[in-house]
């Protein structure tokens, strides 16, 4: 994913489009194109392995060909990028539009599932594309070194710990090299296809559909199972929705019709025509396609595409969980900026340091590029399943397309979805339950920290007094110079903080103000829209600091806008005194919130609270100027 956001509809008048054309190809494509490396291999000789002969391999090729085709460029290119919001794209961005769209309650609550289990089936693609995509590339060394065979898992991790271990001096750097490597790597694949659909041109004839049907119809189940395989040409499709904002739709559109999608089709093919002619390449049919002398170079070429592509997923990782941890989803946890100038290149080391610890656990535990194949495909099509549902809602309810509209979108691409995605099915016992797990682990995660948080701050604000009768029941207590600033959520209760230094200090300051941040389900809100000071009282001052979910909440930056004029009185975000809340949670069956929760939930809860990064790092307040008081809460 991309290393900086903007809206798409402006994305093109701030660089120009050679630039950005140049990036999507490095970013947005680098998952879908290293597909060849394991497609063809796992369509036709993977576990079910399939007759080489020309009625098998036109019907895998022509079900890819239409795939690609169906899928990726009819579903993402052309439909999926009108749906976005404020030029984001992605499983949460659909989720915020229709959280903002829906009123009825149930619909409200299918929705949340959805998004929420799209965006955990996100993470197990996220941890599985780096692991295959580097094992694939790593074991064409036995091509050319078979007594090398035994450290493919090595090289693996080896290569994945220190890609990994890369991730806190940003991808500034290495994004320089996403474009050019990935343009020669398109370029070489492309070329191959053409050298080898020369020299056996009947490969050509795939593009008729009638060879797909043909081909299920004759085989039945066992086509049914090659569409699980067949589902790895379009991993990363995703992607082409979620960096939506990172590029623009126009580059992203360009790029994909005049060169990604043309290099893949070219290989795809040559790879058929390959093996029509020499049915031993199956065990690689992209490095078979070239000479013993070259096949190095090639490895190494595909080493560093699989490289950029796992690159490109870590980063994803990290922009999605900001979105979710502003979004009020997961908890705060610490963002190191990677670029003075560009927003988006953020490292986060703990969520770096869980994926790398899955990435390993993958490749040790499943072992080969084949393995792992049979997870892959179910996290893909169990996304693509929820964001045709998602986006038939939208077609609804913020478009108002009506039924005669809807209705074919329904037909064509429901059955698609469904399709791909029962027939990944059949492999959940041979590795597909992992991205399953690992999907419902993140789905309880996600609604564990939104449901506590809610009952949490039920229980810690007492909304029977307001902030203002507080400060004048206290008008006595001595006043001390300066400005205290109380984090707090948007309500007229009392700030716990602001609670516990008046019972424990006996004082108050001279200026209050009560800061609430609060994210909308948009991505960007613009500078001028991002404080608002609500009605106000000589004693005290409500500010609300409004963030769209892909923007950080630095505090001090935005209160530097906010001229002496408005507030009153004058304001240095630098030298005014940060009171925030630190909870402690202890969970006990006596309490009753109004959302229950089981016991294992709300000690889950617990621990994420003790684990989340403190108030002071998350909105980059002054060091040396927070007041952290503490309090310790029946839940």
């Amino acid at each position: 994913m991309s290393s900086h956001a903007l809206p798409s509809d402006s994305v093109a008048s701030k660089a120009s489009l050679r630039t950005l054309l140049l990036g999507t190809i490095g970013v947005v494509y680098g998952d879908i194109g290293t597909s060849p490396l394991y497609a063809i291999k796992e369509s036709i000789g993977g576990h079910q392995s399939l007759p080489i002969d020309e009625p098998h391999v036109l019907g895998v090729l022509s079900l890819i060909f239409w795939a690609l085709l169906l899928v990726v460029t009819f579903k993402y290119v052309i439909l999926m990028m009108r749906a976005d919001n404020h030029g984001e794209g992605g499983s949460l961005s659909l989720l915020a539009m229709l959280d903002e769209r829906t009123k009825n309650p149930r619909l409200h609550a299918v929705i949340v599932v959805m998004g929420l289990t799209a965006t955990g089936l996100f993470y197990g693609d996220s941890v599985i594309t780096p692991a295959i995509s580097v094992l694939s590339a790593v074991e064409g060394i036995q091509l050319v070194a078979p007594e090398m065979g035994g450290w493919i898992t090595y090289i693996t991790l080896f290569i994945l710990v220190g890609l990994f271990l890369l991730q806190s001096r940003g991808t500034e750097t290495i994004g320089k090299l996403f474009g050019p490597v990935m343009v020669v790597w398109f370029v070489v694949i492309g070329a191959l296809g053409i050298l080898q659909i020369m020299d056996n041109p009947v490969v050509l004839k795939a593009m008729n559909p009638l060879h797909a049907l043909v081909f299920l119809k004759i085989e039945g189940k066992i086509a049914f199972l090659t569409l699980a395989s067949v589902v790895l040409a379009v991993t990363g499709a995703e992607a082409l929705y979620a960096d939506m904002g990172h590029f623009g739709r126009r580059p992203i559109r360009i790029a994909w019709y005049t060169f990604v999608w043309p290099a893949l089709i070219l290989n795809y093919f040559g790879q058929g025509a390959l093996l029509l002619m020499n049915p031993s390449a199956i065990h690689s049919p992209l490095y078979g396609m070239v000479s013993t002398e070259w096949r190095l170079p090639l490895i190494i070429l595909a080493t560093m595409a699989t490289i950029i592509a796992s690159q490109a997923v870590i980063t994803g990782a990290f922009s999605v969980t900001r979105q979710a941890i502003l979004l009020g989803y997961l908890p705060r946890m610490r963002i190191i900026h990677t670029s003075r100038t560009e927003l988006g290149q953020i490292y986060m080391p703990t969520v770096n340091m869980l994926m790398l610890l899955v990435v390993a656990v993958l490749v040790l535990g499943f072992g080969s590029s084949t393995n792992l194949a049979s997870a892959y495909g179910i996290a893909v099509t169990g996304t693509m399943v929820l964001t045709t549902m998602m986006t038939i809602l939208l077609m609804r309810l913020k478009w108002q397309w009506s039924w005669a509209r809807v209705v074919p979108f329904i037909v064509i691409f429901s059955i698609v979805d469904i399709t791909l995605f029962a027939a990944t099915t059949v492999k959940i016992i041979h590795g597909g339950w992992f991205p399953l797990l690992m999907g419902a682990v993140l789905f309880i995660t996600l609604t564990t920290w939104k449901t506590g948080r809610i009952n949490l701050q039920e229980t810690v604000e007492n909304e029977g007094i307001t902030a203002v009768e507080f400060i004048q029941q206290n008008q006595h207590l001595p006043r001390v110079p300066g400005v205290a600033i109380y984090m707090s959520r948007p309500t007229q209760g009392v700030p716990l903080a602001m609670y516990q230094n008046v019972k424990h200090n006996h004082i108050l300051h001279e200026k209050n103000i009560i800061l609430s941040v609060v994210s909308t389900n948009v991505p960007f809100v613009s500078a001028e829209k991002q404080l608002d000071l609500l009605p106000r009282d000589e004693n005290l001052v409500r500010i609300v600091l409004r963030k769209g979910f892909m923007q950080d909440s630095d505090v001090p930056e935005a209160l530097k806008r906010l001229p002496d004029s408005v507030l009153g009185f004058h304001l240095d975000p630098q030298t005014a005194s940060y009171f925030v809340s630190r909870i402690h949670v202890q969970p006990t069956e006596r309490h009753q919130n109004r959302q229950p929760m089981s016991m294992w939930r709300k000690y889950l809860f617990a621990w994420m609270v003790h684990r989340a990064t403190t108030a002071r790092e998350f909105f980059n307040l002054p060091h040396n100027r927070v007041i952290e008081l503490g309090t310790v809460t029946e839940f």
